[in-house]
């Protein structure tokens, strides 16, 4: 993965199994923390008066090798696509062996969408400005 964005994060007691695995579950909520500090980093606001609805619409999660208490994990965001009203995210999840030591990729579709009606609508041309120039083919 090239041109990512990268954010370290420490994975807690509260985030695993008895065995010190991490919770199947906790990699889409790694995912998520992932995109709202990309899109932050990208000046796209996630919360407040600018900020913009993106529900989830598909998310696909591919488990390498597990993540365990008290590891660093270093996760990289990328956007592979910018449709009409979607774009797709790949989240890589990395011990500290580096791009080596890959524990999953979690590809996720983000639909832009009127939080009244729930009815996707246009991605606005300031967003796809956001991500354009760091668009990376899946």
């Amino acid at each position: 993965m090239t041109q990512s964005f990268r954010h370290r994060f420490r994975v807690r007691y509260a985030e695993v199994d008895p065995q010190g695995v991490v919770f199947n579950s906790r990699y889409l909520e790694y995912a998520d923390i992932l995109v709202t500090e990309y899109w932050e980093a990208a000046g796209l606001h996630v919360a407040g008066e600018d900020s913009l609805e993106f529900h989830v619409a598909q998310a696909n999660v591919t488990f390498k090798k597990p993540i365990r208490l008290r590891e660093w994990v270093e996760g990289r965001a990328v956007t592979t696509r910018i449709g009409n009203s979607s774009m797709a995210q790949r989240i890589e999840l990395h011990g500290e062996g580096g791009a080596e030591d890959l524990r999953a990729a979690i590809d996720l579709v983000q639909v832009h969408v009127d939080l009244e009606t729930g009815m996707p609508v246009p991605i606005p041309n300031r967003v796809r400005g956001l991500f354009a120039d760091t668009l990376v083919a899946a």
